[in-house]
């Protein structure tokens, strides 16, 4: 441990007043340390939301070093925690955090939660992903999104659901374009039916923003500045994860999808992403 790793850690374990915590929390996590790591995510059970907040930019901006520890917090049952890791996850889009996303989204009982996990699917690494589990991992996505917009009741986690239809929209919108139709279509749908103007108005923008982008002669290239970490295990859990979605799906006669096409991808998983 560097001299200036320990004497941040010291400050955050010293602090004796809340802006005391505050302070040597934001300063651990603008120095983006690795190190760090533990005692940020230790930080999101204080009784600080400043502290919290500061914790979760570090987080963020340390990147997927963070998820299995985040992971590993989702587990705890201190909920206040769960959430504060909850929107670290969202903010990095780490595949790991997918399948949480997904039911966090659709199912948490807090709204600011379900906000925060609608925003994660919406930002989601999907170029790290191969190829056959992308279009998987986007077929879920795409229905947890379309239910939170249909159902949620408020506003705001639909508002965010927009966003992440509009960037999911552009994402497929050559690879699946039919999916593409679908978000419009949800679209048109909301800004007749939407009670809320905020909203309306969120689908308005997206529909402009996905227009511009279609209609753009520069073909998008993702540029990707580092190469996604996940080991083939990951990617197996991934796809662990998603065929226990679905076969749920079917058992409870909710869903269209068949199961028996991840048992030839799982064949094809056992090597790295290139």
């Amino acid at each position: 441990m560097s001299d200036r790793l320990s004497q941040l850690i010291q400050a955050v374990e010293e602090a004796d007043s809340s802006k005391l915590l505050l302070e040597a929390v934001q300063n651990l996590a603008d120095a983006r340390l690795e190190g760090a790591i533990p005692i940020l995510i230790e930080a999101l059970s204080y009784n600080n939301p400043g502290a919290a907040v500061a914790a979760v930019d570090g987080l963020i901006a340390l990147g997927d070093p963070s998820v299995p520890a985040l992971l590993e917090l989702l587990d705890m049952h201190n909920y206040t925690a769960r959430s504060w890791a909850l929107r670290a996850l969202s903010g990095i889009g780490d595949p790991r955090g997918l399948v949480t996303l997904i039911g966090v989204a659709t199912a948490d009982f807090a709204m600011s939660v379900r906000r925060a996990a609608v925003k994660g699917l919406g930002m989601m690494k999907w170029h790290w992903f191969p190829d056959e589990l992308r279009e998987i991992a986007q077929e879920e996505a795409l229905e947890a999104l379309l239910f939170v917009a249909q159902q949620d009741e408020e506003w705001v986690v639909r508002y965010a659901s927009v966003v992440g239809l509009q960037s999911l929209a552009i994402t497929v919108a050559n690879t699946h374009p039919e999916w593409r139709v679908q978000i419009e279509a949800q679209f048109e749908q909301m800004t007749s039916n939407d009670q809320n103007l905020a909203v309306r108005a969120r689908v308005w923008l997206a529909q402009q923003k996905i227009k511009e982008k279609l209609n753009s002669a520069v073909v998008d290239t993702v540029i990707d500045e580092k190469k996604s970490p996940l080991t083939p295990d990951d990617w197996q859990d991934i796809l662990n994860k998603l065929y226990e979605i679905k076969r749920q799906e079917r058992l409870d006669n909710i869903g269209e999808g068949d199961p028996r096409r991840f048992q030839k991808l799982a064949i094809t998983m056992g090597q790295p992403n290139n």
